[in-house]
Parts: structure tokens; sequence; C-alpha cells
């Protein structure tokens, strides 16, 4: 368990388990969207979820889901970016033995696995043009046929599906079918990305912390240093809760005390680039009379490299060098005593 004690911050004073859900929130923002979301679960119609990465698109499609008169049924999501296009259609209707190369068997497709509950479909805008028919007509008639068959097989399933792209601007690059645009926009539900809920950084801060303090098998309680709320409240989160979630997590597994003083918002961040820097050398540090010599060996340095590279064959090392073949061979001719000299 941790304790927020910050003062600065207008946060009620209480413990946050390590085991609740990660949908969490205090803000007026996030409240109005919970609020939203369960109006919409009601009713048993398509929904359309759109938010950034991160904003957690997936825990508020299966809010809907166990909300709704289904949550007995199955939950059954797919990950459209996860799946090359070709794959799609039989992902999502299943195939018929032989139906093309490397289908052994029948497979049941995800519509089939959610009958009578609700299929997700993440990052719908990446669906190809002619599966969205398909799945139009599912859609409005509750029936499809598997890849390779022409039995219709009916389903009772919910469409709940989310991006992050604009179906509208895509609608009109004929990217994206308008009327299946039509039928899953009954309602549109948008995600308030982070940023614009700062009441609850650090709410969800605390919680992540938690979390992995009981991970780690601690039993003390973690804090934050002043400057790391400031800086968690003031950071524009451009990955949003997920990018939270990493940044808490990994300052307290890093963290050698109780108290968090140092976060991490960019893990890509080179440790060692000043350092890298300083021990650069410039043109402008060697002396003016050292030219002919520091350019001579630069060229002998590309010209072995480039050699090698392409195991000796000098037509591959001028390409690899931009120059061309006869370029390539007067650089060798000119330094031809050391690069052998270099090879001995």
């Amino acid at each position: 368990m941790v304790r927020i004690t910050r003062k600065d911050y207008s946060i009620p004073m209480k413990e946050y388990s390590a085991t609740a859900k990660e949908a969490l929130g205090e803000s007026e923002l996030f409240l109005d969207f919970q609020q939203h979301l369960s109006r919409a679960s009601k009713v048993n119609r398509p929904m359309l979820i759109i938010g950034e990465r991160g904003t957690g698109k997936e825990l508020a499609a299966s809010r809907l889901h166990f909300l709704s008169n289904r949550w007995e049924k199955p939950f059954v999501t797919m990950n459209c970016a996860s799946l090359p296009p070709g794959l799609i259609e039989s992902e999502l209707f299943g195939h018929e033995a032989g139906s093309f190369t490397g289908a052994s068997g029948r497979r049941k497709g995800r519509f089939e696995e959610a009958d009578g509950g609700t299929l997700f479909l993440d990052e719908i805008g990446l669906i190809p043009m002619e599966v969205q028919e398909k799945i139009l007509r599912a859609v409005e008639y509750g029936t499809f046929e598997r890849v390779g068959s022409s039995y219709t097989h009916e389903v009772d399933v919910r469409i709940v599906a989310a991006t992050n792209d604009d179906l509208p601007a895509l609608c009109k690059t004929g990217r994206f079918k308008e009327d299946l645009l039509d039928r899953l926009s009954f309602e549109v539900l948008f995600v308030p990305p982070l940023r614009v809920r700062q009441d609850d950084i650090l709410l969800l801060a605390f919680h992540f912390a938690a979390r992995m303090n009981r991970e780690l098998d601690r039993e003390e309680d973690i804090s934050f240093s002043e400057d790391v709320l400031d800086k968690m409240v003031h950071f524009n989160w451009p990955g949003n809760v997920r990018q939270l979630k990493n940044v808490v997590e990994r300052a307290v597994y890093t963290c050698e005390t109780n108290e968090v003083s140092e976060i991490k918002l960019d893990p890509f961040e080179n440790p060692f680039a000043d350092k890298i820097q300083s021990t650069t050398v410039s043109a402008l540090d060697i002396p003016l009379v050292e030219y002919k010599n520091s350019m001579k060996e630069l060229e002998i340095g590309f010209v072995k490299r480039a050699m090698k590279q392409s195991g000796g064959k000098q037509k591959i090392a001028a390409d690899l060098l931009q120059l061309t073949y006869d370029q390539f061979r007067g650089l060798y001719r000119k330094y031809s005593d050391e690069l052998t000299d270099g090879d001995s």
C-alpha cells in the first residue's frame, strides 16, 4: 500500500490497492466519460471508441461489454494491426479446409467465437475494403460465410470498434466504407487523453507504484520526491496511461530507497551522449597543416571498410561508398601501397 502525502496537489488522502483495476480516475473528464460509457453499454448497438495510443480503448470496450446484458457471453478481441491484411478475413470469419494454402482444417473465426457476446475490433481502420463489406453484412443481417464456403452462418454479435484514425477522412479517400462507418457510429465515444486529465496523473502514478512495490515484495511504503511529482504532473504524456505506467514502474524497480527521486521519461535517452560528444574529434580541433595527412587517413579508412564489407569486390565497394567504379579505382590505386600493407 502507498500513501499520498503531497500537500500541494488536491489529492484525497487515501491508500491505493496494488490490485485495483487500471481504469482509475477522479477527474471530471474521466468520470464524465465513464458515465457516458455506462449509459451506452445498455443499448444493444455497435459502438466506436476513438482514442490516442495508450488511453485504454480496450479497457473501455471491456467495460462496455461487462456492463451490458451480454456480460455472461464471450468478449472476443482482435487487433487488426497485428495481422497481415490477407489473414484478417479468415481470422474474422473462419475458413474451410483447403480454402487457401496452409488451411489444413476447418476453423472458426472471431465472429463465431463471440456469438451472443461482444467482438472488439481494435485498429479497425486497417481492415481491407473487401473485408469491410463482409463486416457490414454481418452487422446489418447477422450472417456471414467462412472463407472457402457458401454456407451462411447466423450470429448474434455486438461490434465495438476502436481506432485513432480519422475514419471520415479515410472514407473521403476511399479507404473506408461510408456505409460501415454509418453502422458502427451509432455512438462514438472519445477516450480523454491523460494530458487533459491532469488531476488523475498522480492517482495513477501511486497506483502503479504500489503494484510494482508489491511485485518486488517490498514491505515499506514508497513515495515520490517533490521534483518527481512536479515532472509527472507537468509532462505531456504522448503515450498516455501506458507510458505513465512504464515510467513509474521503471522508476520504482530501479529505486534503492523508499523514495523515488529520479524518473526517466525517455528510456531511449543515451546516458553516454555527453561523453561521446565530448570525445568526438571535430575538424575544428585539427591543425590546418594536418589537412593532407588527415584526409589521407580518412580516405584509406573508408576504402578499407568498403573492401571488407564487399568481400574484396571493388564494384560493390564503390557502390557502398556511392562512388563510380572509376572513382573508386582511382582511390584504390592512389593508396595501393598502404592498402596492401594493411592486408599483409
